[in-house]
């Protein structure tokens, strides 16, 4: 298995588990959007990755460059680094989206019998699936490709202007236990930030 193959296969982990388990989310209580469109907006968005990639690498197509081909060979080392990076990210993201539940949503909302969720990833950082998608887009834009390098500074922008979103939210919804909550965890870096 090569380490493009491990970043592909992870992506695509992430995609499957969103995808499902947007169908078990709990209702917003301030109304808004159901959050199976989101799952349309997912499997779209992998059905052209997945399509770009396979023509660019089959004919040379060039607007597949963008997803599939790299600025430079990345050596074995940097190769197997973005893997790692990569799969352990997915699979934070994927922990932390598990151990959130069906307190999940698309965007910053408010949920029916909204939860605070304190324990596994979320005992380490408020917002580790942002830390784990954060991680991952890492792994791959070390792999110097268009997509990788465009998928993380956009990544990074949107979630940094969402962060302050969730946390108004979470302030109004647990005004007492979510600053002590935020006293003892970092936003996205465990003991740093």
């Amino acid at each position: 298995m090569s380490y493009e193959t491990i970043i592909l296969v992870s992506w695509a982990a992430f995609l499957l588990v969103w995808g499902v388990s947007a169908f078990f989310v709990k209702r917003d209580v301030r109304g808004g959007g159901w959050q199976r469109f989101w799952v349309l907006r997912v499997a779209a968005a992998a059905i052209i990755i997945v399509a770009a990639v396979r023509l660019g690498r089959s004919t040379g197509y060039p607007a597949a460059v963008f997803f599939s081909h790299p600025l430079f060979t990345p050596t074995l080392i940097v190769g197997w680094t973005g893997a790692l990076l990569t799969a352990i990210g997915i699979s934070f993201a994927i922990w932390a989206r598990l151990n959130f539940g069906r307190n999940w949503s698309s965007r910053p909302a408010m949920k029916e019998q909204h939860e605070l969720v304190t324990t596994g990833p979320y005992a380490y950082v408020r917002h580790p699936i942002y830390t784990g998608i954060l991680l991952a887009a890492l792994g791959t834009a070390i792999m110097s490709s268009i997509f990788g390098i465009g998928m993380l500074i956009f990544i990074s922008i949107f979630f940094a202007l969402r962060i302050n979103k969730e946390e108004k939210i979470m302030l109004e919804l647990f005004p007492n236990r979510y600053p002590e909550y935020q006293k003892h965890t970092k936003r996205l870096l465990p003991f740093v930030w």
